[in-house]
């Protein structure tokens, strides 16, 4: 009897190829498209998505399904996101959503509903070492999503699949027009649907008071305004106004007294440790010191640091922001992450 997947379709090609290499393989496949929470006062395109993921599984002549977790992304996700920045912190809510939506309450729903595996539009691989699971980068390293997925850990990876993840995006596209896929051109979507069209910032003033305040150097003089502390990331040089013709870059922020401090100098921003909260590793602890290849952004080149027990030295001084996700990386393979303080 074949073994039954559910796909999270977003409406996007991706997830769609996802599914129709999943039915190539002799699966069971069940589209089910994941409703997110959007507010009010923006207008999102989940509607359009939602049709883009049924004329797939029509496509594909493949049950259709849907999940509302609305309330579940409203209260985790975004939830999260807004506590985060009150803090002066910059979130990472791709990692949140991964762990908390689409791998945590929709993986619950899938396999309570007979699912015996769940599949995405990742760009990342799994890899089954004699059942020891290795989480690693996707093939295209133009489009590899694997820093989103550090904290999936061995019971996730056993029952996963990233069926995109061997190919190029212009290979997607080619599978797409092959299995004949309606939305085989459609362009790729912005991932966060709630943020819609707007700034972070005006997001950010319907649930946060923003407050403009002081821009200063490093001598404590004030040197511009700002629109708001929370809204800015260390090692920044946009959105603020300065006196002067010289870039300056955010070297710290103060959301209690609502100063940012910055400096011309970018290495002023940079620094050679970060504690980590939240420590995470996909498979078996290593031994720890250990040196390994390090992200502290999605797409940045990896650069190599030790990583201990609680925090990491860096080989070189590196702007890390507090908030944002540090992923740990031995060649390919994602072995975990977690956020830097």
């Amino acid at each position: 009897m074949a073994k039954t997947a559910f796909v999270g379709l977003s409406g996007g090609v991706d997830s769609a190829v996802s599914a129709a290499l999943l039915k190539e393989r002799g699966y069971n496949v069940i589209g089910a498209f994941i409703k997110i929470w959007s507010p009010e006062f923006l207008e999102c395109t989940w509607k359009e998505d939602r049709i883009d993921a049924m004329r797939a599984c029509a496509a594909l002549e493949i049950p259709f399904r849907e999940v509302d977790l609305s309330d579940e992304y409203k209260n985790e996700v975004v939830g999260d996101m807004l506590e985060n920045y009150s803090k002066g912190l910059t979130p990472n809510p791709d990692v949140v959503c991964n762990r908390s939506i689409k791998f945590g309450h929709f993986a619950r729903f899938a396999f309570e509903n007979g699912a015996d595996a769940i599949a995405t539009g990742h760009y990342a691989r799994v890899i089954d070492r004699g059942g020891s699971f290795e989480l690693l980068r996707g093939t295209d390293p133009n489009k590899d999503q694997s820093y989103f997925l550090y904290r999936l850990g061995q019971g996730d990876l056993s029952k996963i699949f990233f069926p995109v993840g061997e190919y190029t995006k212009p290979q997607v596209r080619e599978l797409a027009s092959k299995f004949g896929l309606p939305n085989a051109r459609r362009p790729d979507s912005q991932g966060l649907c709630f943020v819609g069209d707007v700034t972070m910032k005006d997001f950010l003033s319907r649930f946060i008071s923003l407050n403009e305040g002081d821009v200063i150097d490093g001598s404590g003089d004030v040197v511009g305004t700002h629109d708001g502390a929370m809204l800015y990331t260390i090692g920044e040089r946009h959105g603020f106004k300065v006196l002067g013709p010289e870039a300056q870059y955010v070297v710290a922020i103060d959301v209690q007294t609502n100063v940012v401090r910055v400096s011309a100098r970018r290495e002023d921003a940079t620094r050679t440790t970060s504690g980590v909260s939240d420590m995470h590793w996909t498979g078996e602890v290593p031994a720890l010191p250990i040196s390994l290849e390090v992200q502290t952004r999605y797409r940045e080149k990896p650069f190599r640091a030790t990583v201990g027990a609680d925090g990491v030295t860096f080989d070189e001084p590196h702007i890390a922001a507090p908030g944002q996700s540090l992923v740990f990386y031995q060649g390919e393979r994602c072995l975990g992450g977690g956020v830097i303080r």
